[in-house]
């Protein structure tokens, strides 16, 4: 063991590290873990900036929607009570008793204008009671040869809401161009219901003004479109048309929110 010991030879010292690797060394040592933290700051401060911006300007996108849908209600509702008081004047003229009528029902549509349309969002009750004045005020003053069905079924207990001012324009349509002065025509309202959507099919005899005249077209329902795209943005199906002989026109909407709870 004194032979083998006295035989080993320790190794041989390293090479002195060149100046300037040591100077890199040191410097990495020493400065990457402060640019390491000014790294992670000025991205946590990026960041920051960044979600603060979004916010705002999904605030000022909010805001902007809120403004359209204020507009949008500003107009359908003057063109509401242009058409009703246009459907009274006339009735003055041959039926002061219906005339009367039709002024308390007036009076309690502009009452559920008044206190259902400033908000974003009304009970489909509610709504199907306005649609039901409508659709009485307007019985009073057309013929016989007029056939009218409305009918509702709200197949659940629990409270639905609904964008105001929708359905009620697509019936105010079907008054227009689905009531013939002197043929026999119709119309038809059917709005059914439950916990996950609210369906609303409208069809009427369709009597074109000329040609060119879709019936599916105008203030009223250009309207409708900006106000679904608005107030249910990807969640509703809006069908419309005329049949294969251009007699019947025929509009459903099926909205598939019924709570209204993400809508502003």
């Amino acid at each position: 063991m004194l032979e083998l010991a006295a035989g080993w030879n320790p190794p041989p010292p390293h090479d002195p590290m060149p100046e300037g690797m040591a100077m890199l060394l040191s410097f990495v040592r020493n400065v990457f873990p402060c640019l390491l933290s000014v790294t992670l700051a000025t991205s946590v401060r990026l960041a920051l900036r960044w979600q603060t911006a979004e916010s705002e300007r999904k605030e000022m996108e909010i805001q902007k929607t809120e403004a359209e849908l204020s507009n949008l209600r500003n107009q359908i509702n003057p063109h509401f009570l242009l058409n009703t008081l246009n459907n009274i004047y006339a009735l003055i003229s041959f039926d002061k008793d219906k005339a009367q009528k039709a002024v308390l029902s007036l009076s309690s549509l502009l009452r559920q204008m008044l206190y259902g349309a400033r908000n974003n969002s009304v009970s489909l009750k509610e709504e199907t009671e306005f649609i039901g004045n409508y659709v009485e005020l307007m019985k009073i003053r057309l013929n016989k040869n007029v056939k009218i069905d409305f009918n509702v079924s709200i197949k659940t207990d629990k409270e639905l809401r609904i964008a105001p001012l929708i359905i009620i324009s697509l019936v105010e349509n079907a008054f227009k161009h689905g009531v013939g002065t002197t043929r026999p025509s119709f119309i038809s309202i059917n709005i059914i219901a439950d916990e996950n959507k609210i369906e609303c099919e409208i069809r009427n005899s369709n009597f074109p003004k000329n040609d060119s005249d879709k019936s599916g077209h105008g203030i009223g329902l250009e309207q409708v479109a900006k106000r679904l795209d608005m107030a249910y943005a990807g969640k509703y199906v809006w069908e419309r048309g005329t049949d294969d002989k251009n007699e019947v026109y025929y509009s459903k909407i099926v909205l598939y929110d019924t709570q209204m709870c993400d809508n502003r």
